[in-house]
């Protein structure tokens, strides 16, 4: 699928996936913006988007730091306010006023971001995330849930500059194997494999994609640390999201136990909760026909 490069007023350059339907009947056709997590790119969305690529407009980009969009090297470019101003501002680029915000993992991240402040403006019309932690809720996990404790403790290597010159060497997959216990999904095809790996070949790019973590605000602390939260401890204080939001959550996710739904209700006015069982945390690609039938059906509920 042919890319458009995108440049933004910051300076930054994306590659982005711009296909579907641009008009309908009715005038133009309802934009889907769909973002990708750690590691993969926008081929992470490829069965959803020819799945409704008839219907809607679909816009996928490698985000910042990912594949060959811009890459900047240092952490204070991957902070979350830059990040989400990426999508507004290439969304302005692409002509896209309104649109349904879509995210996985990091991508779900950052479409919370993306729905919370574009809600205000009506440009954020629904949102759909897909195994990405609530960030009111994900920071008090990591200090009072074991099993979340546990399973981010990968965090702390990708933060770990010592592993820089293990990422120059031998690029990213050598991190990935040392900090991360997870069976290789049968799911995904040879080839995509493939491209994931070609992905990763460049240093840079790899780097680029860890500062994602380092550039969080999240604390990770370690195992031994007492499960209580710390005495100067400020929880994250967000307006509720108030537009129809869809949470897909594959409850066999090793890094992202379901204990993250809890609550989910008290800050999102208008909640869609899918479980999809016997299914890890790449859902997106894992469980397709399941992901696409819930975001089909949550998509007619909403449409206007």
């Amino acid at each position: 699928m042919e890319m458009t490069r995108v440049k933004l007023p910051n300076g930054i350059e994306l590659d982005v996936l711009d296909t579907g339907n641009p008009k309908s009947a009715e005038g133009d056709a309802p934009v889907l913006i769909f973002l990708h997590g750690f590691p993969e790119s926008h081929r992470t969305w490829r069965h959803q988007i020819a799945h409704f690529a008839d219907r809607y407009r679909c816009i996928a980009p490698d985000q910042r730091g990912y594949r060959n969009s811009s890459n900047p090297q240092d952490v204070d470019s991957y902070t979350p306010d830059k990040l989400i101003g990426d999508i507004f501002l290439m969304a302005d680029a692409l002509g896209v006023d309104t649109f349904t915000i879509i995210g996985h993992d990091w991508g779900g991240a950052i479409a919370w971001g993306t729905a919370l402040g574009g809600q205000m403006t009506g440009r954020v019309t629904r949102a759909v995330v897909a195994n990405a932690p609530h960030p009111a809720i994900f920071q008090k996990l990591l200090y009072l849930d074991p099993a979340q404790r546990a399973a981010s403790q990968y965090i702390t290597a990708f933060r770990d500059r010592d592993n820089d010159a293990l990422v120059r060497e031998h690029g990213l997959p050598a991190l990935l194997m040392k900090a991360l216990d997870w069976a290789r999904s049968p799911a995904m095809e040879d080839e995509e494999r493939n491209a994931l790996f070609a992905d990763w070949s460049s240093p840079e790019t790899a780097l680029a994609m860890l500062n994602w973590y380092r550039g969080s605000p999240m604390v990770v602390p370690p195992m031994d640390a007492p499960f209580e939260l710390p005495a100067d401890y400020q929880p994250m204080v967000l307006p509720n999201l108030t537009i129809p939001t869809l949470v897909i959550w594959a409850m066999d996710d090793l890094a992202l136990p379901p204990s993250n739904l809890e609550g989910l209700e008290d800050i999102i006015d208008n909640l869609t909760l899918v479980q999809v069982p016997d299914c890890g945390h790449f859902v997106p690609w894992e469980a397709p026909e399941k992901f696409n039938a819930a975001l089909e059906q949550f998509l007619d509920k909403t449409s206007v």
